[in-house]
Order: structure tokens, then C-alpha cells, then sequence
């Protein structure tokens, strides 16, 4: 119905994969599961880490880093984006297949800047979203 326009999205909480709204985790790490449904046809992969989701308390670079390693399929990186700088350490992580972020309650209370954090990631990288 939708061939190379669906995005998954995938919660981890501890290194394990969250369901039923954050509930419960099960038994698969969110590589595994990436990698399930990149066989399956995903286009990309929604990757946020629920303990520090609407948190500000900066990202998991490393477990974002590992997923986009892991995969063929660009991820968007979310959870935890609290300022410029957390959009900063984002950005080297283009070249493993990182193409966005996802940021809300930064923007909402204003210790993000949109056109700043626009202007940055235009600035620094020609690919994808950055």
C-alpha cells in the first residue's frame, strides 16, 4: 500500500524494546527489532529512548549511534534533545545514517531555537535532513 514510505518507530527503555505505551518491555533489543523490519521493508526507523523522552536530559548518542550502524535504513534520532548543543552532538552522527531528530518540549518551553537549530544543521552537513 505504502512501498518505501512507512516509518517505524521504536521506543527502547534500558536497551530493551518498550510496548503497550511504555509498559513493558520485551525480550528484544531495539537492533533486533530494527533489523526485523528493515528485512520487512521499513523505509526508516523512529528511534527514541523513552527514559529520557520529554526529559531534557540530552540524547543517547551511544544507542543511536549502534542502531544506525546496525541498519541500512536511515534513523531519526529522538528523546531527550534539550538545547543547540544536544542538536551539535547529533550532527557527526549523519555519516552513520542518522538523518533527523525529533524535538518537542524543548521548543515548547524555549530552550530551543527552531531557526537556530535549523540554521546549524544547514550549515554543517549537505545530506538528508542536516
Amino acid at each position: 500500500m505504502f512501498p518505501g514510505q512507512i516509518i517505524i518507530g521504536i521506543d527502547a527503555k534500558k536497551g530493551r524494546v518498550a510496548i503497550e505505551g511504555w509498559t513493558e518491555e520485551i525480550d528484544m533489543g531495539p537492533v533486533d527489532m530494527a533489523r526485523r523490519f528493515e528485512d520487512s521493508g521499513a523505509c526508516a526507523i523512529v528511534y527514541t529512548d523513552i527514559q529520557r523522552d520529554g526529559m531534557r536530559s540530552g540524547l543517547n548518542l551511544d544507542a543511536t549511534a549502534s542502531l544506525a550502524k546496525a541498519v541500512k535504513i536511515p534513523v531519526i534520532a529522538s528523546g531527550g534533545i534539550s538545547d543547540i548543543e544536544d542538536v551539535q552532538s547529533l550532527l557527526p552522527l549523519e555519516k552513520l545514517g542518522v538523518i533527523g531528530m525529533i524535538t518537542g518540549r524543548a521548543l515548547y518551553d524555549g530552550s530551543l531555537n527552531l531557526a537556530e537549530a535549523v540554521k546549524l544543521c544547514r550549515s554543517s552537513l549537505n545530506t538528508g535532513i542536516f
